[in-house]
């Protein structure tokens, strides 16, 4: 008997073990990607060394966030921890490969071939399957909704409604979108933050609802979602914003103020035979007229599937996000490969997409730099950051961190040293926020103010791209809690509970109503006792702390779960410029949580290099959309 490097014994040593093992070496392939490659070749019963490195490159892409590992590409593309080993591994020759792949009775080819095989290769792209039928439903399912007839509508009360909830020339584009959203039954309104997406949304379902009422019809069934449930609750804070605004009958208003929003996973129900499918699916859709979605851009291909299945064919889908910020976790780019080449492409699918533009939130400086950041001007990236550049003991000026009450919405600063080994008086002012924001959260908490509590913690956050290390948001948390340990509660980092510590959830669970993304904080009880508390609407849910599931501590988050949020002020930490997931949407996302300012740590080097990573993920779906 034998053993592979990985300490599974064989008869024989398999034909594809040097192949993979030499990738392995590499650090292209990791031990769970060879895994799953020989389980695949093994069931196959096929020897051939190509296939098996086919199937683990495939998984590897997936595990990376990418659909499909393209045979003509990935040679180029997969980079490594060792760079200087690629050019050295026995690539195969592209055709030769896609020749054997298609021989190979683990390989199902073309997209009508059959749908029994763990790969799927069309032209040079290796799919693992199932994300090939998740992308051919997205895909048949957008194309499908683009193309069907418009709903009649009432014309006459269409353009009133259209005057007057969208008054002035400055909402022409929201209007237009909004149009859209009323007339088809797919609709993607895209655009950065503050560009009035939840407002399109709120104005949309009002003039459904005036729709019904003249027709004598009820009103629609609508559902709001969102990924995570701290974007689930800030939709729905939004909606019924709004809605206490808007010209039009108190029903509407009322209808408006009544909806919630959930996850899509709540939305879709939990299956109770099996946990990655759901209640909802094509033989049991959602009942709903109108289902939006906000924040599709951190919805992963799988789940889009499931959601596009789940809703009927003739009600409206419509779509929120910034295709522009950071995408899922998961495989796929969803929202951006819908959007796509849509602005040089007229098509069926180009009429159902609108780019809002116009920033509503904040101005000034933030809105230049959030400009040049996302379209890769590394120049005017540096020239906007350069104005804002404070020295390194200097406070930040004004009434406190965030200055004077006038103090202009989009304030950026910018101090240019790396975090990781900044000495302690270098981080002066980042020191200066967090005593300032921390403190108020600890003093509120302390004095068993929860509401308080929870209004200070919303107002900054200390962001950052890595979950650990030295540039990790459990770094920074930790030192937070050292900075506070002045406010009399002593050494933070070495308790597990305390007054002020702010929370965030790690896992979902729906018999508390707490969910992946939620936001807490700790707060005193009168009997000498702690609870966490959440936001909710208008009102506080309570939970003993000990059951929060999965609880992290939140003064800093990853740049990842602040997606869907937003604040008074942020501190953007970036990391050093070898990091791996620096990239221009990493940075593009964390700046534009601030609501009033940012203040960005980090070299030079480092923004110069998240500017030159944008983040490319494969798949195939914008050709399918986009032909």
């Amino acid at each position: 008997m034998t053993s592979d490097l990985w300490g599974i014994e064989h008869a024989t040593v398999p034909s594809w073990a040097g192949l993979l093992a030499a990738f392995n070496a590499a650090g292209v392939l990791a031990p769970s990607d060879v895994h799953v490659a020989e389980a695949l070749c093994r069931l196959g019963r096929d020897e051939e060394p190509v296939v098996a490195l086919a199937a683990a490159l495939a998984v590897r892409a997936s595990r990376m966030g990418h659909v499909i590992a393209d045979l003509a590409s990935v040679a180029g593309t997969v980079g490594s921890e060792y760079e200087g080993q690629l050019a050295e591994l026995p690539w195969p020759a592209p055709e030769d490969w896609a020749r054997r792949l298609a021989e190979s009775p683990v390989v199902s080819v073309g997209e009508d071939g059959p749908s029994d095989r763990p790969l799927r290769l069309v032209g040079t792209a290796v799919y693992l399957d199932r994300y090939w039928r998740d992308e051919d439903l997205v895909a048949r399912s957008v194309l499908a909704r683009a193309g069907a007839p418009a709903f009649p509508l009432d014309e006459v009360a269409l353009a009133a409604g259209l005057e007057r909830i969208f008054p002035g020339a400055e909402r022409e584009l929201q209007s237009r979108a909004a149009l859209v959203a009323l007339r088809r039954r797919f609709c993607v309104v895209t655009g950065g933050p503050g560009t009035g997406k939840t407002t399109v949304v709120a104005r949309v379902l009002a003039l459904l609802y005036e729709q019904a009422a003249a027709s004598g019809s009820p009103l629609p069934l609508v559902a709001l979602a969102a990924p995570t449930g701290k974007a689930a609750a800030r939709m729905a804070e939004a909606v019924h914003n709004e809605a206490s605004k808007l010209a039009t009958s108190e029903p509407v208003r009322d209808g408006l103020a009544s909806l919630e929003a959930s996850t899509v996973h709540r939305l879709l129900g939990r299956h109770p035979a099996s946990a990655s499918r759901f209640r909802h699916d094509h033989d049991n859709q959602l009942p709903h007229d109108v289902v939006a979605v906000d924040e599709t851009s951190m919805m992963s291909l799988p789940l889009m599937a499931r959601l596009v299945d789940a809703v009927r064919a003739d009600a409206r889908l419509v779509l929120l996000g910034d295709h522009q910020q950071l995408a899922s976790v998961e495989a796929g780019a969803v929202l951006a490969d819908i959007v796509g080449p849509q602005v040089a492409r007229p098509s069926e699918l180009s009429g159902c997409i609108t780019v809002l533009r116009e920033n509503f939130r904040f101005g000034g400086p933030l809105v230049a730099l959030s400009r040049a950041v996302r379209d890769g001007d590394t120049e005017e990236t540096l020239t906007v950051l350069a104005a804002g550049r404070v020295a390194n003991a200097a406070p930040l000026g004004g009434s406190g961190p965030l200055g004077s009450p006038e103090e202009e919405r989009g304030a950026v600063a910018w101090l240019p040293i790396e975090a990781r080994s900044a000495p302690a008086d270098e981080l002066a002012p980042v020191q200066a926020l967090v005593a300032h924001y921390g403190g108020a959260v600890l003093e509120a908490a302390q004095n068993g103010d929860a509401e308080a509590a929870l209004s200070a913690l919303s107002r900054f956050r200390l962001l950052c791209a890595h979950r650990d290390g030295p540039d990790g948001a459990s770094t920074w948390n930790m030192r937070a809690e050292q900075w506070l340990g002045a406010f009399g509660l002593g050494r933070l980092e070495e308790r597990v509970w305390y007054p002020g510590r702010p929370l965030i959830v790690a896992e979902n669970d729906y018999s508390l109503g707490l969910f992946n993304g939620d936001v807490g904080v700790v707060v005193a009880r009168r009997d000498g006792g702690l609870t966490a508390v959440f936001s909710r609407g208008t009102g506080v849910v309570t939970v003993s702390p000990s059951r929060v599931p999965g609880a992290e501590t939140a003064f800093a988050l990853t740049a990842h779960r602040a997606q869907g949020s937003e604040f008074d002020e942020v501190v953007v930490i970036l990391p050093s410029p070898s990091s791996r997931i620096l990239s221009r949407e990493l940075l593009y996302t964390a700046l534009t949580r601030a609501r009033r300012r940012v203040l960005l740590v980090g070299s030079e080097a480092a923004v110069r290099t998240a500017l030159e990573q944008p983040i490319a993920r494969a798949s195939g779906l914008t050709g399918r959309l986009w032909h």
